[in-house]
């Protein structure tokens, strides 16, 4: 699986500097769900996705869904397992880090992200 950093160009912040992209059907729907936890500065990029669910994953994330042009659109900040998120139709990707990263890098609806 290909690995990219993620960067907040509003904040001018590393998201996450191994984060794993997953684009093809296989990788999409297993996600996150092998891993007992993520690791700081990992995470999933899921593209495309207008949603996310938590259903039998072992631990809490973050979810940053952003548009086509890779700007903020929806937060879910410590997102518990067994949970499922609003289907947005602006969102056209999602990105799973750690739990509590969007707190730490301040994260908000609106800021641009960058892939490197």
């Amino acid at each position: 699986m290909r690995i990219v950093t993620v960067r907040n160009e509003t904040r001018d912040t590393v998201v996450g500097d191994r984060v794993e992209v997953a684009t093809t059907s296989l990788t999409r729907m297993v996600g996150l769900l092998p891993k007992r936890h993520l690791d700081a500065g990992a995470g999933l990029w899921i593209k495309p996705s207008s949603g996310v669910h938590t259903i039998g994953m072992r631990f809490t994330i973050d979810v940053i869904g952003v548009d086509k042009n890779l700007k903020v659109v929806s937060l879910w900040p410590d997102l518990v397992p067994l949970r499922v998120t609003k289907v947005s139709f602006k969102m056209r990707s999602a990105i799973e880090l750690p739990a509590g990263q969007i707190r730490a890098c301040g994260i908000e609806v609106g800021d641009q992200l960058r892939i490197v």
